[in-house]
């Protein structure tokens, strides 16, 4: 009863720690292309993260048995709440350090640590290593790869379509805190590595120029009789709001998949108690990776972003209906960096940080899983 117990809040930890380091990686690009606030990003974030992980229960259960350790443990070790225990405490323990440090990691690689580690203690050479590559490893190393590849050819597509309508980035400068002034030639000063205006500013109008990397890029022309900057922001808004549904719809079974041993706990209530958590970790704990994955991995305008955002959607949603568990971080990350790589703004240094963070994401998590079921062996032996 103990165990359980414990396993219920540790599960619960997981879905916190879930929500801190992922639940912004959706609208990290509203916040990185300044289309919005940390605060309007975040609730939008919030609320669409929360519908994605109630639709899960429907969409998603294939997703629930595969991280319940069925498969790549025995099916006796795989229903004991102590191997389950360890696996959370060591994904749970992962993700949270991560998230205090700002690194984006993947809570579908910790768990896969957890469950391997623990797996290794709990089964010895009965653990499936075949089963742990083909199902699990393989599939988060192909998504972050998929994202780049995808999201390059794609961004140059839609850019060279958006030139053939008409529609056109201007260089805009900062007036004040909201405006922007559109301007159609900037004047380069390569020895002060600045800008500066060809004509007279408008009387009245305090301008600051900055270096090239803070002049942000807006969208002139029409579309449809619309104005083709807020048809670009709104169909952005609307990306945003898609791969926050979908890192909802696929991680929220995968943490359910710890639960499936309490058999006094409805699927269903257990799923709104992760999607809960999830809510009040990102929330609460968001900022740090917020601004690695917003402002520190490329820079990007709203048409880049959306770009991005519609790779990562697609890719995640459907991982999540063919129960392959990719990482919605990995291929978050990857569309961020590809379009990195194609407008020349990638930050390799903090990239591969990231890719350092993921590659000790498994070991860390599978070291924790190990250490907490051996110590649970010990103290409550069956």
């Amino acid at each position: 009863m103990l165990v359980t117990a414990l396993l219920f809040l540790a599960t619960l930890f997981v879905a916190y720690a879930n929500g801190a380091n992922d639940n912004f990686k959706g609208v990290a690009t509203l916040f990185g292309s300044d289309t919005t606030t940390y605060r309007s990003a975040i609730a939008l974030a919030t609320v669409t993260t929360l519908a994605g992980a109630l639709c899960s229960v429907y969409l998603a259960e294939a997703l629930v048995h595969a991280f319940s350790g069925k498969g790549l443990v025995p099916d006796a070790v795989a229903a004991s709440p102590d191997f389950l225990l360890a696996v959370a405490a060591g994904a749970g323990a992962t993700v949270i350090l991560a998230t205090l440090l700002g690194l984006p990691i993947s809570t579908t690689h910790a768990l896969t640590g957890g469950l391997a580690g623990a797996g290794l203690l709990a089964a010895g050479p009965l653990l499936n290593l075949a089963h742990l590559g083909s199902g699990f490893l393989l599939p988060l190393l192909l998504g972050p790869a998929l994202a780049v590849l995808l999201t390059i050819p794609v961004y140059r597509a839609l850019h060279a379509l958006s030139g053939r309508l008409g529609i056109k980035r201007e260089s805009c400068i900062c007036v004040g805190a909201q405006q922007f002034i559109p301007v159609r030639q900037l004047q380069y000063n390569a020895a002060l590595q600045q800008y500066s205006l060809p004509a007279p500013a408008p009387a009245g109008v305090a301008i600051t120029i900055g270096t090239q990397k803070d002049c942000v890029d807006k969208y002139g022309g029409r579309l449809l009789g619309v104005s083709a900057q807020s048809l670009v922001s709104g169909l952005h808004y609307l990306s945003a709001g898609i791969v926050s549904f979908a890192r909802g719809l696929n991680d929220t079974p995968k943490i359910v998949g710890l639960l499936l041993v309490v058999e006094a706990l409805h699927i269903q209530l257990g799923m709104l108690a992760i999607a809960t958590a999830m809510a009040l970790g990102g929330l609460l704990n968001a900022r740090r990776v917020a601004i690695t994955m917003s402002r520190k991995i490329a820079r990007m305008n709203d048409g880049q972003a959306l770009t991005a955002n519609l790779i990562t959607g697609l890719l995640v949603i459907l991982a999540s209906r063919y129960g392959l568990p990719v990482s919605t971080t990995h291929v978050s990350v990857g569309a961020i960096g590809g379009i990195g790589l194609a407008n020349g703004s990638a930050a390799r240094g903090v990239i591969g940080g990231i890719l350092a963070s993921w590659l000790l994401t498994l070991p860390i998590a599978a070291a924790t899983a190990a250490l907490v079921y051996s110590l649970l062996t010990f103290f409550l032996p069956n």
